[in-house]
């Protein structure tokens, strides 16, 4: 079965929109990938400032393929375009812890 990493991320109230509109301009960065099944950007509603960036995968080593290929290039400046030199910005969270997950069950509606 898959595994589920889960990012947990700390986003100061004024940087939410920050953070949101990132995930939204990533253009297909993860959904290109090789094992890659799924991927949800959870906003917490109350009692946290942690958002939680939700991906399955088909394996560990799918994931870490991606980690060291896609989302490395992204994070350090190579997915976005700014070139040699360019400004990269802050980051809009303030930590981030990430969890992993084997599937061990899982459902889906009732087709009817």
């Amino acid at each position: 079965m898959s595994i589920v990493k889960i990012n947990v991320l700390t986003v100061p109230a004024e940087q939410r929109e920050v953070l949101e509109q990132r995930f939204a301009s990533r253009a297909g960065a993860v959904e290109n990938s090789d094992g890659f099944e799924w991927f949800e950007l959870l906003r917490p509603v109350e009692g946290t400032d942690q958002y939680l960036v939700y991906t399955r995968w088909r394996s560990e080593e799918d994931f870490a393929a991606w980690m060291e290929g896609p989302m490395k290039a992204a994070h350090q400046g190579g997915g976005d375009g700014g070139g040699e030199g360019a400004a990269r910005p802050r980051p809009a969270a303030s930590g981030s812890t990430l969890w992993s997950f084997e599937v061990v069950q899982q459902a889906a509606p009732k087709q009817s």
